[in-house]
């Protein structure tokens, strides 16, 4: 029997980990690195051990510092939850060889599947070799790990040398490992996984199908299970070939197996060899926790010989934090403020008052809903998305709720493009017209000029906002009565909570200020002074950090006085594990570069100069 658990991971799957060891009655090891001393995951489990350094390559991609640090804490078996070492045969041995249970599949298995190169050869499908004008577009793709890191689109011959050389870069940064490969990009196909779960007396589950379409730089954001519109015989053949997979490597343990479906035709993508994301819309049809028969296989324990039988409908979505109108940049900061519905489930590993860093993937968490049906499921995640209270940096929940909400998606027809189609109007900001009012009133709560000698009514307040790329401007007074604004009653307001009567209908605005930053509901203002600071300019055609993070590379022979053309990559900067290149806006020439690589950035650092051509 396994009595205590080290979680070789973070956030919010070593939380996850965490708490289902502790229902099971086990004892939990976590560990973390100097950034995440106080991150939510070593906080919750029993003991923590450091991992000296802050970059992943430093510390939870250290299997010689993990192992040793189960072997201290008195741990007799090791969960690597997903990414980082989850997928390392090599880490899987070593904790092996150290005399600790592996909760994961046999490292033989690892090696089979966990080079995507290795896994379509397996199932007798074969990469491109040379890309050639006929075969575009095409992808390429990181051989080691997943989570969209090391993949890029290309469509033309002459991008595809610049996209090995990012792809390589970001995976070697990500995985350990810098091996890239390409293969037919197929276009408005749907990402389409099943879930498999094996024991060690021979008997191979197959955990029904999701739906991870909705993807985001071939990251997934929303997934649902069953996948919805499939036909029975495709169902029973995407069954049979993940355990075919499954069969063919002796898997055991939690796995997934990844098709790409166009029309009605199956194409094998990759066999994940660990826990996915999206694990938890599985565990809500089925009615089972993952984490904890993982644990009982590992413990040598046999399954059923059939599956549970699959009820309802899960969704689950992906709260992180970043701005999708500007082209996804992760966001850093203080997260205020987290709450959601008790109707859903939320795994997180943050909680109120915690930091975001640069380090780290930029999810925050994930919330998933189950109903006995689709929609029902569906519409129940979008309203407590809406409802949900998130005081912190700019996240995707906006785009989230249009998404649960879009047409398309209510009718079951998205696709992997989804985004490339409709991002613009999913983040357009429609913003409160009276979410300003509310935060000048909610500010000006107990700060009433109004004395009892005077009989002559006060002059307006005025305070201006910034929201949803706009300046606003309220005006409101202080009465006899109150606080008083033209055409609303205001029927309270204090410091957390306004209400307005609005042509009869009562609109309840709850409040939180931190700093200049104010939430009003889901809206995002920023209170700006009375009087602008006019010396906070740029000079035209700068470029400006969009995001925290590090300057990994400036284009090659880059210097002051080149010529550019517009679109060309002129550095990348490197945030929450993803690549980003800096691009010049015109055609001219670069009469300034402040970047180096290794420099840290905070957003709105000048980075470069290009003076447009004339």
């Amino acid at each position: 029997m396994i009595t205590s658990v080290l979680v070789a991971n973070r956030g919010e799957i070593a939380c996850r980990i965490v708490r289902t060891c502790r229902e099971l009655g086990i004892r939990t090891v976590a560990v973390h690195s100097d950034a995440d001393e106080n991150a939510l995951h070593a906080r919750t489990a029993d003991t923590a051990v450091r991992l000296p350094g802050a970059a992943p390559a430093d510390t939870y991609l250290r299997g010689d510092l993990i192992v040793k640090a189960a072997l201290a804490a008195g741990a007799d078996a090791v969960h690597p939850g997903y990414g980082f070492l989850s997928e390392n045969a090599g880490f899987a041995r070593a904790v092996q060889d150290a005399g600790l249970v592996w909760i994961g599949p046999p490292p033989e298995a690892i090696e089979a599947m966990a080079s995507k190169t290795r896994a379509k050869e397996l199932m007798g499908v074969e990469p491109l070799r040379e890309v050639t004008g006929a075969d575009l577009p095409v992808l390429v793709k990181a051989a080691a790990g997943g989570g969209g890191r090391g993949m890029r689109v290309v469509r033309r011959l002459a991008d595809l040398d610049g996209a090995l050389a990012a792809a390589r870069a970001e995976a070697a940064s990500a995985f350990g490992d810098g091996e890239v490969f390409t293969e037919p990009y197929v276009e408005g196909g749907r990402h389409i996984e099943v879930q498999v779960l094996a024991d060690t007396h021979g008997t191979v589950w197959a955990l029904g199908t999701r739906d991870c379409s909705l993807q985001r730089r071939h990251q997934k954001v929303i997934e649902e299970a069953p996948a919805p519109g499939l036909t029975a015989r495709l169902t029973e053949e995407l069954h049979a070939l993940a355990v075919r997979a499954a069969r063919a490597v002796s898997y055991v343990g939690a796995g997934t197996v990844e098709f790409l479906v166009a029309g009605d035709r199956a194409h094998f993508l990759e066999m994940n060899t660990r826990l996915q994301v999206e694990h938890p819309v599985t565990e809500a049809v089925f009615g089972l926790d993952l984490v904890a028969e993982q644990i009982r296989v590992a413990e040598g324990h046999a399954l059923d010989a059939d599956p549970p039988r699959a009820r309802g409908h899960a969704v689950e979505a992906r709260l992180y934090a970043e701005d999708p109108a500007h082209d996804w940049a992760p966001q850093t900061g203080r997260l205020h403020r987290l709450a959601v519905p008790d109707a859903v489930r939320l795994d997180t590993g943050y909680t109120d008052g915690d930091d975001i860093g640069v380090h780290y993937d930029p999810m925050l968490a994930k919330v998933v809903a189950h109903a006995p049906t689709r929609a029902e499921a569906v519409r129940k995640l979008a309203s407590a998305l809406d409802r949900a209270v998130i005081h912190g940096p700019v996240t995707n929940r906006d785009l989230l709720v249009r998404s649960l909400r879009h047409e398309e998606f209510a009718e079951a027809r998205t696709d992997t493009g989804f985004y490339d189609r409709h991002l613009p109007e999913l983040t357009t900001p429609v913003p409160d017209p009276y979410a300003p009012l509310a935060a000048a009133l909610a500010d000006a709560h107990g700060r009433s000029r109004f004395g009892g000698w005077r009989n002559v009514a006060s002059q307006p307040q005025v305070k201006r906002y910034a929201m949803g790329g706009e300046e606003h401007e309220v005006r409101y007074r202080h009465t006899r009565g109150g606080l008083a604004a033209e055409g609303v009653r205001v029927v309270h307001a204090d410091a957390g909570l306004v209400i307005l009567d609005v042509d009869g209908v009562r609109r309840r605005f709850e409040v939180g200020r931190y700093g200049d930053r104010v939430y009003v509901g889901a809206t995002a203002l920023t209170a700006l002074p009375r009087f602008p600071d006019a010396t906070a300019r740029h000079a035209p055609g700068s470029l400006l950090a969009p995001m925290p993070g590090t300057v990994v590379r400036v284009a090659e022979g880059l210097t002051e006085g080149a010529a550019v053309e517009a679109g060309q990559p002129l550095l990348w900067l490197e945030a929450m594990k993803m690549q980003h290149s800096v691009t010049a806006p015109a055609a001219g020439k670069l009469t300034a570069l402040h970047a180096t690589p290794g420099q840290q950035v905070e957003p709105g650092t000048l980075l470069a100069v290009v003076e447009a051509t004339p």
